[in-house]
């Protein structure tokens, strides 16, 4: 079995973190959950939270529906307070919009699975979230993407 060109896992997970760049929103985007506490402003960091295989794959290759957690973070001491929701609101806007707008993120992938034909569809959940001792308010984008042949298959 040859190696692929690409790797469509690093480059589905490089070209959510390009559009999450593109938007000019964030203090940072990282491309892993953060360990250390993010900034004062609007960050943003993307992370695989779930691989494996759908039903539409073949008897030559396995197609695969690849779920990443792209978390918006806001400190929750950034003022003035009534604007956090706001803000972070908007940036799921434009993130949706993005997703929405690049439907196969350039032809990376099948779809973005908007709808949730193959799982739970693209949504966003708000929180809270302690991170080394800051607490952030926090909108967690569920960003489900489906990638056709992306493993062969055993003859």
């Amino acid at each position: 079995m040859s190696t692929p060109a690409t790797d469509p896992i690093t480059d589905s997970t490089d070209r959510v973190v390009s559009h999450a760049l593109s938007l000019g929103l964030f203090e940072t985007v990282n491309e892993a959950e953060p360990k250390n506490a993010p900034g004062h402003g609007l960050s943003c960091a993307v992370w695989a939270d779930r691989i494996g295989f759908i039903r539409s794959s073949g008897l030559a290759s396995g197609s695969a529906r690849l779920v990443f957690n792209v978390r918006i973070y806001s400190n929750i001491n950034a003022a003035p307070d009534e604007a956090i929701d706001p803000a972070l609101l908007r940036a799921v806007d434009r993130l949706f919009a993005a997703y929405a707008g690049d439907f196969t993120l350039g032809g990376l992938v099948r779809q973005v699975d908007l709808l949730g034909a193959h799982g739970v569809p693209l949504e966003a959940v708000a929180g809270y979230l302690l991170v080394e001792g800051g607490e952030y308010r926090v909108m967690t984008i569920v960003l489900p993407l489906i990638v056709n042949d992306l493993w062969e298959e055993a003859a």
